[in-house]
């Protein structure tokens, strides 16, 4: 539940008005919670005295609203986005522990469907080597299961096995990332919406991703690699791979116009 420091409450109403869940009224002066709701903070970050609180999440993480730090031209975050690149080509270093925990929190922050926050990140960088062995072991049975739900993949997964056979210090598949990242949600949106978050925040950091749909589909298709993960039955949303770009790029790349409609 909400709760609301009545010494602090100076009973403005901007709690109540910016409330979705109509779950704050103000009496007597005061502001006061009257029922549950989603918890989606809105009263938290409007307050001007700080008497709104959340006492089950972590009020220390709330931070204060700075302009200097919130500044963000328009033409700088479009460059961001027309600039990145999916990398396929990288260093052989790990990414450092605080920066995958930002970029955890990058993904933790986005907006989820009733501020549900369900979405489970797994991070694997230590026990990659373990991942990839069982991977390919994996891979056969892997191959069984697609051939009935999705038999469009295959060709490319045999592909890409026997390639591994051939020479099993080929990492075509995984390109030498030091990092796998793995979303799972219940709704795909929710984990799309944190991935692109976190891959923005990625790339802020240093580093940079790939998205890999194939990764997406060995995963689903296989109930070990979901047990080693620890996701249970929780859809896989994204999958990507991390780490430093060993390639830079000059400039941006081209696109078609837009298909947009104007209305």
């Amino acid at each position: 539940m909400v709760t609301i420091d009545q010494e602090l409450c100076i009973g403005c109403g901007i709690c109540a008005k910016d409330c979705p869940g109509h779950a704050i009224v103000v009496k007597e002066g005061k502001a006061q919670v009257i029922h549950s709701c989603i918890q989606c903070g809105h009263c938290v970050a409007v307050c001007p005295v700080r008497a709104a609180a959340i006492p089950e999440y972590d009020m220390e993480d709330v931070e204060e609203y700075d302009p200097e730090t919130f500044r963000l031209s328009p033409e700088t975050f479009l460059h961001a986005v027309k600039f990145r690149r999916s990398i396929r080509n990288f260093k052989e270093k790990p990414l450092e522990k605080e920066k995958l925990e930002r970029i955890i929190d990058a993904g933790r922050y986005t907006a989820t469907a009733k501020n549900a926050q369900a979405s489970t990140f797994v991070v694997v960088q230590e026990k990659l080597a373990e991942f990839k062995t069982i991977f390919w072991e994996e891979l056969p049975s892997v191959l069984k299961t697609l051939q009935e739900v999705a038999p469009a993949y295959v060709r490319p997964f045999r592909l890409f096995y026997e390639k591994w056979k051939r020479n099993p210090q080929d990492d075509t598949f995984f390109f030498n990332a030091p990092c796998f990242l793995l979303t799972a949600a219940e709704n795909p949106l929710d984990g799309g919406l944190a991935a692109a978050n976190m891959e923005n925040q990625a790339v802020a950091e240093g580093a940079g991703a790939l998205y890999s749909g194939y990764l997406m589909r060995a995963v689903s298709a296989s109930p070990r690699l979901r047990e080693w993960l620890e996701i249970g039955d929780k859809p896989v949303a994204c999958c990507m791979l991390l780490g430093y770009p060993a390639v830079s790029y000059r400039r941006t790349a081209p696109r078609k116009k837009a298909d947009a409609i104007w209305k």
